[in-house]
C-alpha cells in the first residue's frame, strides 16, 4: 500500500487481504470489516505499533468509527463529550453530533491569555514525549460540565498517559467522566497506567497489540 492508502476505505470480513505485507496490520471491527493500518517500529526497532492518525482518514472511516463508540458509549448515557488533544479532538466531535449532542467541549494545549495555571495539567504522549506541554481548559467550559455524565474521548489509548492527564485535569474540577472512549487501544501497556476502576468502563472500537519483530516478520 502506499503511505496515502492508508485508513480511506474499509476491508470486508474475510480470511484473506490481498497484496498485505509485514508492514501493515489489519485492525478488526466488531462486524468483522477491517481497517488496514501502517506498522509503526518503536526507537528500539524490536518492538512496533499498528498506527491510526483519524484526521486522516477519509470520512467514510472516521464515519464507521464515529458511530460504532457512539453506539458504545450511548451505553453510559453520557451528557457531555470531552475531546483530548489532538486527534481525539477530530473524533470526539464526530461521536458528539452522532449522539445528537449540539457541541462539544475541547481539551487544548494551546494557553489562551484568559486561561488560568490552575486550570491545567502536565501532559505528555507516546508520540509527544517531551514534559513541557500542559493540557488546558478553558474556564468558559466549565459550566457545561457541572453535574454532567461526561465522556472522555482520544483517538487511541496507548501508553494511557494523555489519558490519565485528562482525568486528572477533569478531577480538579470536580468531574469524573462516567466512561473513557477511544477508536482504538492500542497494545496494553496502559493498564499499568490506568486504574483498574476505569477498565470496564472504557469504550473502543479497534483493537492492536504490541508487535514484536521475528525472522518472520511483526507478530503479536
Amino acid at each position: 500500500m502506499y503511505p496515502e492508502d492508508f485508513w480511506q476505505s474499509l476491508a470486508p470480513p474475510g480470511d484473506l487481504i490481498p497484496g498485505l505485507d509485514d508492514n501493515v496490520y489489519p485492525a478488526q471491527f466488531a462486524d468483522g470489516q477491517r481497517l488496514l493500518l501502517p506498522i509503526r517500529p518503536l526507537s528500539d526497532g524490536k518492538r512496533a505499533l499498528a498506527s491510526l492518525i483519524i484526521n486522516q482518514a477519509s470520512f467514510l472511516v472516521l464515519e464507521a468509527i464515529a458511530a460504532d463508540l457512539a453506539a458504545r458509549l450511548s451505553l453510559f448515557e453520557p451528557e457531555v463529550i470531552v475531546g483530548l488533544p489532538t486527534l481525539g479532538l477530530t473524533l470526539a466531535a464526530a461521536v458528539a453530533r452522532k449522539l445528537g449532542h449540539a457541541r462539544y467541549v475541547p481539551l487544548g494545549t494551546s494557553r489562551k491569555f484568559w486561561y488560568r495555571p490552575e486550570l491545567s495539567v502536565p501532559l505528555s504522549s507516546i508520540t509527544s514525549p517531551e514534559q513541557s506541554k500542559r493540557l488546558y481548559i478553558d474556564p468558559r467550559m466549565l459550566p457545561l460540565l457541572a453535574g454532567k455524565r461526561v465522556a472522555l474521548i482520544d483517538d487511541v489509548i496507548s501508553s494511557g498517559v494523555s489519558m490519565q492527564a485528562g482525568i486528572l485535569l477533569l478531577a480538579g474540577i470536580g468531574v469524573e467522566p462516567v466512561t473513557l472512549g477511544a477508536a482504538m487501544l492500542q497494545s496494553d501497556v496502559w493498564k499499568d497506567v490506568l486504574l483498574p476502576a476505569w477498565h470496564g468502563r472504557m469504550a473502543y472500537v479497534l483493537t492492536s497489540p504490541l508487535l514484536t519483530k521475528t525472522e518472520a516478520g511483526w507478530v503479536g
